[in-house]
């Protein structure tokens, strides 16, 4: 809750926020190495697991479903959906519902920028990097969204694309750093989150994400520049591919996300609570959830995408969309060709199907009017696709039912 303040600077000094690390010393570090170890195990795996070209595909449903429930945390529920139809600008006519689908929108461009290497040759925990990702999410969001409402004073405050607060905030019973403060905060964040060797900073990756929110660096948005900048860190470490997102396992455990983050701001408890001045042992519980959240999400993505389940629930939803007459015969024959081989010349479709090169034309033509089948270009060879629409059928759980 921003207060009237300019950027005053109360002097505040970076050894406030210790411990930034959970250290080898402590007695939590065990549990917490282990967790990153079985982590790092299940996410390889899991990547392996799959042939190249169909991480592409996986990749751009995960993006959407990042994006949702991340939005849900802040309480903007935008169906998938929805979210689809916004990429390909098929906004609604209801005002809210369309800045909602803007700012979806405006998420997924900012994660496919990370993903796509947008953050190469910086860490995602300087300042400049956490700074772009607010701006490039910020200044692609309508005007309503770009106001912050003070519930005390009445006043409004536009939000600066990338810019850091200027103002004294209030978040629950926590004060934030002055603002004059978050530059040498922010170095300090920088300067013990940039130079981990890789185990160090897998477990750093939820200090770091609670460590963010604790400064507080912008009027509005830090939710999500956290997670955002947490996805960019797990993307560095495991080379995850971005299969798999974080966010829906926390929106899942809402509650607990938000009561553990809380936790983290507390003072120290004890003396056998670490030595800096917040407690230990409440940045450790925060990350063995989040660890533990990320393995279960791994777990659960790589569940859906088990070879044989998958290809019964395709298989099965081509069989029932030719029974209605939506889809030509064989053309489960070219989704099953798919899911084995990955991606699929267009010369080959003809002798898949068994058929002239006129029908297997007519049956690509079918499946692409369906949204699961995505080519770079019409000589390219063709790849299969995730609609959010068909993920109730394909990728049961992964999002909530529509209503």
């Amino acid at each position: 809750m921003e207060a009237d303040s300019t950027a005053a600077d109360r002097g505040e000094l970076p050894s406030l926020m210790e411990p930034l690390l959970i250290p080898e010393s402590s007695r939590h570090r065990g549990v917490l190495t282990d967790l990153a170890f079985d982590l790092t195990r299940k996410s390889a795996g899991f990547r392996r697991s799959l042939p190249p070209t169909l991480l592409t595909s996986l990749a751009d449903l995960v993006r959407a479903m990042n994006c949702y429930y991340s939005n849900l945390i802040e309480g903007h529920d935008t169906h998938p959906v929805d979210i689809e139809r916004a990429l390909k600008n098929d906004y609604s006519q209801d005002t809210h519902k369309r800045d909602l689908q803007l700012e979806a929108k405006a998420h997924i461009a900012v994660q496919q920028w990370i993903d796509d290497g947008g953050l190469a040759g910086r860490s995602a925990v300087a300042a400049q990097s956490i700074a772009e990702i607010h701006r490039r999410f910020c200044e692609q969001l309508p005007d309503d969204l770009l106001w912050v409402d003070n519930p005390e004073t009445k006043e409004r405050v536009r939000l600066v694309p990338g810019e850091f607060r200027r103002r004294d905030v209030r978040v629950g019973n926590h004060i934030a750093i002055s603002p004059g403060a978050l530059p040498r905060f922010l170095a300090r964040f920088e300067q013990i989150y940039g130079d981990l060797g890789k185990a160090d900073w897998m477990i750093a990756t939820a200090a770091a994400h609670h460590r963010l929110l604790w400064m507080h660096p912008f009027v509005d948005g830090n939710g999500r520049v956290a997670r955002l900048m947490s996805h960019a860190m797990l993307l560095g470490i495991l080379d995850t591919g971005a299969v798999w997102s974080v966010a829906r396992g926390l929106a899942r455990n809402v509650q607990q996300y938000k009561a553990l983050l809380a936790n983290c701001d507390l003072s120290r408890r004890n003396d056998l609570d670490g030595r800096g001045t917040l407690s230990e042992e409440a940045l450790a519980e925060f990350t063995r959830f989040f660890l533990t959240v990320s393995i279960d999400q791994v777990t659960f993505m790589e569940g859906l995408i088990q070879p044989d389940r998958l290809r019964t629930r395709i298989l099965l939803w081509a069989e029932e969309e030719t029974k209605l007459g939506h889809l030509p015969a064989k053309s489960g024959n070219v989704l099953e060709a798919l899911l084995y081989r990955g991606e699929l010349p267009r010369s080959d479709t003809a002798a898949i199907v068994g058929t002239g090169e006129r029908q297997a034309r007519r049956i690509v033509s079918a499946l692409a009017d369906k949204e699961v089948l995505v080519s770079d270009s019409p000589r390219a060879p063709l790849r299969l696709a995730f609609p959010a629409r068909l993920a109730e059928r394909w990728m049961p759980g992964l999002f909530p039912e529509s209503s």
